[in-house]
């Protein structure tokens, strides 16, 4: 069943910048703020002071996006830079991602709960190796919609042929990943091209700019339609005589869409009980949607805790304690083999070993004709690796396949040493995998 969704709740778009250096991301992102008026008098007055003091001669947008003085003094893109803005037509959440292979993983931490990617290249270099990397992480990451912002048309005298053949490659490329919609666009980001305001140099292009792409695009179906996942956050029990036999179980939906009256399962455990009542900012609703927070009551007195998932009696995903898994490895220490670590998934965290590394994805095989390979049983996953890996869950755990849930199909590996996340995960195999049989560990410590 197609839910229903008030348009106040799909009004919001999140999106992700992605590009080799200097493919003019961060211009971009300010054109965009400049443009559409969204910067601040004092922002302004800040980029128009910083400019003048690095011997420019007109404000340098990139530096609305780069915030870091380490990135203001290089010129480029460190860390991620989250902006704000809204149009009369939409409200946005964007995330400005580095170009360098070192901040590959940057570039997954932006894009994983983005709807959409920007995808720049520059028109003068074409695709490069950093730009079929980035195209291959928005494919794993199942982003709904990639744009191709072909940049710096201007120094290339606004040529057709040279948009159509950069657009030509990179849809051959990325609908060969699996991206299930690509818009290319030819703009340039210095001079205002074709981002908000229509160019007058390219009459050749009668498609949207970036801005009226961003303010159009179709979003929110995919958490909409998708099964009703709703991992438990928090359980209220309110301390007061009048309330004494209250049981509430707060969270985010994170898919679907839930009904007063639904029968519903507890998973792990499987245990089975009907939505009696949901609230939703202090009021009682009948229905609710993801992603709003709202508290449930069930008609049983069940055991249910923090990490619990609800969700529908048809469709619920079958808890296992075996999950293989796509990676994109984060950390600088390599992920290896027999390697102990925390899972969490949705509100859950247990322990785990890695108990296979089947592969990797070599993302630079596409240019030798091969279409996108894999290097088997590579021993261990290095820093920005995409790869393959088996795991053994101390607990079951009820998660679906990434490309059936983006919320509920994640997870992440942590240090349980000292807590710092060392690998983004989805569920399922993302790209053609044949897992060899894992290795004996040593489980002394971790018996499960």
């Amino acid at each position: 069943m197609t839910a229903t969704v008030d348009t106040s709740a799909t009004s919001l778009l999140r999106f992700a910048t992605a590009g080799s250096v200097d493919d003019g991301k961060s211009t971009l992102v300010g054109r965009l703020l400049h443009d559409s008026k969204s910067v601040f008098a004092d922002q302004w007055e800040a980029v128009e002071h910083a400019s003048r003091r690095r011997g420019q001669d007109a404000p340098d947008l990139a530096l609305l996006t780069d915030g870091l003085r380490a990135e203001r003094e290089q010129g480029i893109t460190i860390d991620v830079a989250y902006r704000y803005f809204a149009t009369p037509r939409r409200r946005f959440i964007l995330a400005d991602t580095p170009g360098h292979v070192q901040y590959t993983r940057n570039m997954v931490t932006g894009a994983s709960t983005a709807e959409l990617t920007v995808v720049l290249v520059d028109a003068r270099n074409g695709m490069v190796e950093q730009t079929r990397r980035h195209a291959a992480v928005a494919a794993l990451l199942r982003v709904p919609h990639v744009v191709l912002a072909v940049n710096k048309m201007d120094l290339v005298d606004y040529t057709e042929a040279v948009f159509a053949s950069i657009a030509e490659e990179f849809t051959h490329y990325a609908t060969a990943l699996g991206v299930p919609q690509i818009t290319a666009i030819p703009i340039s980001a210095l001079a205002g091209d074709n981002v908000v305001t229509a160019s007058a140099h390219m009459d050749w292009y009668g498609g949207p700019t970036v801005l009226e792409h961003l303010e159009t695009v179709p979003v929110g179906t995919e958490q909409a339609d998708a099964p009703a996942r709703f991992p438990v956050q928090y359980v209220i029990r309110p301390q007061t005589p009048e309330h004494h036999d209250y049981r509430g179980y707060a969270g985010q939906i994170a898919s679907g869409l839930l009904r007063v009256g639904q029968p519903v399962t507890i998973l792990p455990s499987g245990q089975m009980s009907t939505i009696t009542s949901i609230d939703a900012l202090g009021e009682p609703v009948d229905v609710a949607w993801a992603p709003q927070s709202v508290t449930l009551t069930l008609a049983d007195d069940l055991d249910v805790s923090r990490g619990d998932l609800i969700a529908p009696l048809t469709g619920a995903p079958t808890p296992t304690q075996d999950i293989t898994a796509t990676l994109c490895h984060l950390h600088e220490r390599p992920l290896r083999i027999g390697e102990r670590v925390l899972l969490r998934h949705g509100t859950r965290t247990v322990k785990s070993i890695v108990k296979d590394l089947p592969g990797r994805i070599d993302v630079t095989s596409f240019d030798r004709g091969t279409g996108l390979t894999r290097v088997d049983n590579p021993g261990e996953l290095a820093v920005n690796d995409i790869g393959f890996v088996v795991l053994r869950t101390a607990q079951p755990l009820p998660i679906d396949a990434y490309t059936d849930s983006r919320r509920t199909g994640a997870f992440i590996l942590i240090d349980p040493a000292d807590g710092q996340t060392l690998t983004a995960g989805m569920a399922g195999e993302a790209f053609p995998l044949t897992t060899s049989a894992p290795p004996e560990a040593d489980d002394e410590g971790w018996d499960f």
